[in-house]
């Protein structure tokens, strides 16, 4: 194929597009505009929700998509990464742009890469920067939502996904990830974060922590935008869980009384992200004049699922997936597995990590559980970040693990299946949680027959 024939099958796309890896991952938002600026600025024309933090990014966009939609609005969803498909990235209601509207979308975004990296000083665009403005031609051109739920990349001051001027900003909350990237602290990193904080906007965050609300506050208080945080100007309180669903009542200084709700996500940070899902859609009402009733506020929160977050894969013999890649998440992980445990109920996980991840800590965090698992089986997957077998063994000794629970598992799927087979007829007192980096969740939840794509979403 030469320069001038543009792409004609889907997957010759995919590869330009998986090919623009090379470039790795390069902070700044000079090639977003010129791009864009050669386009005529289409982001313009387009409402944004923009959502950053360090977890529950995900489940906080799945939580306003699904109430927006419930509402009869049009929704554009914007994620990252995939679990089983690459279209899963870009959302239209819910379901995957098509292969021909994203074929079209990068040849012409394929010409003006090329051209960014001939005429400008800037370079190539990376694989996400094209990602990004292929949803952004997608949602202004194609499309056309009424509103994007817009998730970052990496960060925010400097992520691809923040050349738009969104209604709403939204912040989860921030944790010790991608350090290399964003910087060595706390509030180094909620810095970058912050950085998605537009002049006017109003901006919701699910964080707590007076170090970390400083950086926000001062930053709204610069850009003169109103700043809404958990635990003062709303909130939500966990009332009752079982696996499979909980309840929790969501107080909001836009609201006149206190709600309850039904989540069919397992996690105590799941309440955290539906409560800020709802702030954000008290903002939209409040301030937008958008119209939910109640009914389909309650409707669209019962109603979401993300794949790979406590996710019950199959219910005999047990086993649930979890995409706890960082400590925060570990953590998250530790605490819902504590508590939803039943008593006298045998726990086993299957792990397997990134090596650029801080594996030790991860482990030690988990650690909090060790009286309560039977095994921790340890693999490796194929990725080309993945840690070997041996580097996870020396993890979780250093993390404090008992060795006798530690087993190195060869081959992952060969230990499924044989778990699969063995505990067919097995009580419900034996649980597999396969945790650990989304990479690897992905390829064991595409192991599961009983999961679709259209229905999937570091």
């Amino acid at each position: 194929m030469n320069a001038e024939e543009g792409f004609v099958e889907y997957k010759q796309a995919l590869d330009w597009l998986h090919g623009l890896l090379r470039f790795g991952q390069r902070p700044g938002l000079e090639r977003m505009q010129w791009v864009l600026s050669e386009l005529g600025n289409p982001e313009r024309s387009v409402p944004f929700i923009h959502v950053a933090g360090t977890n529950g990014k995900g489940s906080t966009c799945a939580f306003l998509t699904q109430m927006l939609m419930e509402a009869g609005y049009s929704v554009g969803t914007f994620t990252s990464p995939y679990l089983i498909d690459f279209r899963e990235r870009i959302r239209y209601n819910g379901s995957m742009i098509a292969e021909e509207d994203l074929l079209r979308l990068a040849n012409e975004v394929r010409e003006l890469v090329a051209r960014c990296e001939a005429e400008t000083e800037f370079g190539s665009p990376t694989e996400f920067e094209v990602i990004t403005l292929i949803a952004i031609l997608y949602f202004s051109r194609v499309a056309r939502p009424a509103v994007v739920v817009w998730e970052t990349g990496l960060g925010g001051r400097l992520d691809s996904t923040n050349v738009v001027i969104p209604l709403v900003s939204v912040i989860t909350n921030i944790g010790l990830d991608h350090m290399n990237v964003l910087g060595d602290s706390l509030t180094d990193i909620a810095r970058e974060k912050a950085g998605i904080i537009k002049p006017g906007v109003p901006v919701v965050t699910g964080e707590r922590r007076p170090e970390v609300l400083a950086v926000f506050q001062e930053k709204a208080s610069q850009t003169r935008s109103t700043l809404y945080c958990a635990g003062q100007h709303f909130s939500g309180e966990q009332t009752n869980e079982q696996l499979g669903e909980q309840q929790f009542t969501y107080r909001s200084m836009l609201r006149r009384r206190e709600e309850s709700y039904r989540l069919t996500m397992n996690g105590i940070h799941q309440t955290d992200n539906a409560a800020v899902a709802l702030m954000t859609i008290d903002v939209l009402r409040n301030y937008f004049s958008f119209l939910l009733e109640e009914e389909e506020i309650y409707r669209g929160l019962q109603q979401t699922r993300w794949p790979g977050r406590l996710e019950v894969v199959s219910p005999r013999p047990l086993v649930i997936l979890d995409g706890a890649h960082n400590q925060e998440g570990m953590e998250a992980l530790a605490g819902s597995l504590d508590h939803l445990l039943p008593e006298g109920a045998r726990l086993h996980l299957l792990f397997s990590g990134l090596a650029d991840k801080p594996l030790s800590k991860m482990a030690e965090t988990l650690g909090t559980l060790q009286s309560r698992i039977s095994t921790l089986n340890l693999a490796t997957f194929d990725f080309p970040r993945a840690a070997d077998a041996e580097a996870l063994h020396d993890a979780f000794c250093a993390g404090g693990w008992d060795r006798e629970k530690l087993v190195n598992v060869p081959d992952w799927r060969a230990f499924l299946l044989s778990w699969m087979r063995e505990k067919q007829s097995a009580k419900a007192d034996d649980w597999l949680v396969v945790c650990g980096s989304l990479y690897f969740i992905a390829q064991v939840r595409a192991f599961f027959p009983t999961t679709t794509v259209e229905e999937a979403g570091e």
